[in-house]
């Protein structure tokens, strides 16, 4: 076999993200599935599954490179075929039996690529709305990953064929994405209902007002009704989170009066007294 370099195309510095882009190109190009009958385009396909071998592995890389080792991956010495058995290594055995089987023809078992594992950490907005997320794996490529509408926390996303490689010839593993989603710090969600803890001035909880409530789809007019107290529930039909082929959730917007530290405020209560039989806990009960 020539310089495996030479036949991936690759320069003798290239990354290990270049080399397996490389040898992914050519396969597809080779593969005999994609040639049937071409003895040629199979013969290539098989140069370019071994020089992969070699180039993909951090250890042959390197002695390839210093000249021990030739692109078959055997050693540069006088006496190679007649080293003592009881030195070598099983795996040395493996290889040999490889070679010779691929010399008399026989074509290397195909195996698929193993999965890799990652995390992406997703915003609460994006996870309810769906979008794209780039995402950097751990051998430096980068991937735009589809976050699906309404996506949970936990939620495993499946990407095909884009795992470690897979050899002679073999399907390329699987990318497992498990989606980590932040939490908001007004929203929470119930399944595709969406709520949101609003804050409100006296006056306005007291004589009512209109007032701007921010949504996942943007901002919205909302009327106070008068004497309205913390607890008060109103509910914005569609603002949730909206699913495809399905009803769109609501959002449920939970009043919150707020008091400011304001002595004259305080001084105008001191005089205050509730109507006789006032009772705010009257119902209080478990």
């Amino acid at each position: 076999m020539s310089d495996p370099y030479r036949i991936l195309g690759v320069a003798k510095s290239a990354s290990a993200d270049e080399i397996r882009q490389a040898y992914r190109k050519l396969a597809k190009q080779y593969h005999p599935d994609a040639n049937p009958g071409d003895a040629a385009a199979e013969e290539k396909f098989k140069q370019i599954s071994a020089a992969f071998k070699l180039l993909s592995d951090k250890t042959l890389r390197a002695r390839y490179d210093r000249g021990e080792i030739d692109a078959r991956g055997e050693e540069v010495a006088p006496h190679h075929h007649f080293r003592s058995s009881r030195h070598a290594q099983r795996g040395e055995f493996t290889d040999i039996f490889s070679d010779l089987f691929s010399d008399l023809g026989a074509r290397p078992r195909a195996a698929r690529g193993g999965d890799i594992q990652a995390r992406l950490d997703v915003d609460f907005a994006l996870a309810a709305k769906g979008g794209s997320q780039r995402l950097k794996l751990p051998d430096g490529r980068r991937i735009d990953v589809k976050i699906p509408v309404g996506v949970e926390d936990r939620k495993v996303l499946r990407l095909s064929r884009q795992g470690q490689p897979g050899q002679n010839g073999g399907p390329d593993g699987d990318l497992l994405i498990t989606l980590a989603v932040r939490p908001h710090r007004w929203l929470r969600r119930e399944g595709d209902t969406i709520h949101l803890d609003l804050p409100v001035s006296i006056h306005e909880a007291v004589f009512g007002a209109k007032v701007r409530v921010p949504t996942l789809h943007g901002d919205v007019d909302v009327k106070i009704p008068p004497n309205s107290s913390s607890g008060t529930l109103l509910r914005l039909k569609g603002r949730g989170v909206r699913r495809s082929g399905q009803p769109a959730g609501d959002q449920i917007v939970r009043l919150m009066v707020d008091f400011p530290a304001n002595e004259d405020l305080a001084d105008r209560l001191r005089t205050w007294m509730p109507p006789a039989g006032y009772n705010p806990r009257k119902n209080l009960q478990i």
